[in-house]
């Protein structure tokens, strides 16, 4: 995969902003354009401080420190750096420029997200919770978002189909090898467990509309005559 890179901060103006690189020649394009104060190994989870110069004409462009994620230990599994530097939007583009000049290529909207579910980082719903935990708008949202990204709908799904593979497991050793000492699988077994992974499956499926209510709220109208009180009820609902 080729080496990508992208401003990860909000655009605006503010104290820190933040340009992410990822892929094997990561740390070979920040050495182009990264002076660093102390020079050494790269360690991994270390942060350096030093400069990004321009790499044609060597002027300064800003201080930064510079955070380094070495493959596999990363968000993407792959080599990973992250620029703090300060929250211009002038002196973000001059970064970013620089390290498309020397070889990265811009990220896709999401594709750091993309590359660790493409690399088993990461599952297709730990994926989705990144970007429901980004537009979260309540602490109920972001912490059932968080649950998510932990990985908690992905075990109750594993666990159902281990449940499944069991079953077939047990079913087809008793019809492939009657001649071993298989404890023999009952029509009346194979049914019992099927009911009850439907129901498992059924509160899977109506945890879907309780997420739906967190995620989108519950449109609701309050109406009634002139002065019945529908300014006072919504005044204390919202304390």
């Amino acid at each position: 995969m080729s080496t990508i890179v992208a401003i990860s901060t909000a655009p605006g103006i503010g104290g820190i902003g933040i340009i992410r690189m990822s892929g094997e020649e990561s740390f070979n394009i920040l050495s182009k354009i990264f002076v660093p104060k102390n020079q050494g190994e790269i360690e991994n989870y270390k942060i350096k401080y030093g400069k990004i110069i321009n790499s044609s004409t060597k002027e300064e462009i800003d201080e930064v420190l510079v955070s380094y994620f070495i493959a596999p230990k990363s968000y993407t599994t792959e080599n990973m750096c992250e620029i703090n530097s300060h929250g211009g939007i002038v002196i973000m583009n001059k970064i970013l420029e620089e390290c498309l000049k020397n070889g990265a290529e811009l990220a896709e909207p999401g594709e750091f997200t993309k590359r660790a579910f493409l690399n088993g980082r990461i599952d297709l719903s730990q994926a989705e919770a990144v970007i429901d935990i980004i537009n979260a708008k309540s602490n109920i949202e972001a912490k059932a978002s968080m649950n998510q990204l932990r990985g908690s709908l992905s075990q109750k799904i594993n666990k159902i189909k281990e449940k499944i593979i069991s079953i077939m497991v047990g079913i087809e050793a008793s019809i492939d090898y009657p001649e071993y000492d298989v404890p023999e699988v009952t029509s009346e077994d194979v049914r019992t467990k099927i009911k009850e992974i439907l129901k498992e499956l059924k509160e899977l499926e109506n945890s879907f509309d309780d997420g739906k209510i967190i995620r989108e709220g519950i449109k609701t109208v309050i109406i009634g005559t002139p002065n019945a009180g529908k300014s006072s009820l919504l005044n204390a609902i919202l304390d």
